[in-house]
């Protein structure tokens, strides 16, 4: 039997920034946008990656990074392929969450929601802002799929850029983006002895412009 490794005592103390409920904003949106400008400023690596769980039609998770490529009161959008494990799971079940963790900041940030699809001309205008290489990685994976060798990405590469060796690419039927409607958003501020500052915003259904705020035990 193999040994166990012992990591018990891989911890640290949490200490940098108390969270109140007197600084918290009255929207989640807005509350996210100032801790989201902080953590940029302070240049975490992709503060804008994201771990996204879904549930399959077996009800068992999968989660993922992805990246948040727009936030308003609508919602939190990111882009991926149409045709991947995560799109046909959400297709099937739209209820999602995802979580920010910025460790340097000892803050993470996780949102619930139902996921929808955006509109093409949305997803056209992100595609088009992104670099040609990307717009071509689009095309080339079939993501999700299982494939034999990392040759067959490199040779359908091949074939798309001689395909769209001129002019623009166009966005592929099967690529783009989502949004997360939020429902719960929970903002989480490290503190000592374990003593974490958690807030719940809860998404009043009467009012879903008006947001219950809790505090939870850590």
């Amino acid at each position: 039997m193999a040994s166990v490794i012992d990591i018990r005592d891989l911890r640290n103390e949490y200490c940098q920034q108390v969270l109140k409920r007197e600084d918290l904003h009255t929207d989640p949106v807005e509350q996210f946008r100032l801790w989201f400008n902080q953590a940029t400023q302070v240049e975490l690596v992709e503060p804008n990656a994201m771990i996204l769980a879904t549930i399959d039609s077996m009800c068992k998770p999968d989660t993922r990074t992805v990246l948040l490529k727009a936030f308003d009161t609508d919602g939190f959008v990111f882009y991926t392929n149409y045709e991947s494990k995560k799109a046909i799971q959400m297709e099937a079940n739209p209820w999602v969450s995802v979580t920010f963790p910025w460790y340097p900041l000892e803050r993470q940030v996780i949102i619930n929601g139902r996921v929808s699809k955006i509109s093409t001309a949305e997803s056209l205008k992100y595609y088009l802002s992104r670099p040609r290489g990307s717009q071509l990685g689009a095309w080339v994976s079939q993501q999700s799929q299982v494939i034999s060798s990392r040759k067959i990405l490199e040779s359908k590469l091949k074939e798309m850029q001689a395909k769209f060796a001129k002019g623009d690419i166009p966005l592929p039927s099967f690529w783009g983006g989502y949004r997360i409607r939020p429902h719960q958003v929970e903002f989480w501020q490290g503190g000592t002895n374990r003593l974490h500052d958690r807030f719940r915003y809860l998404r009043i259904i009467e009012d879903e412009n008006r947001w219950q705020i809790d505090r939870l035990s850590p």
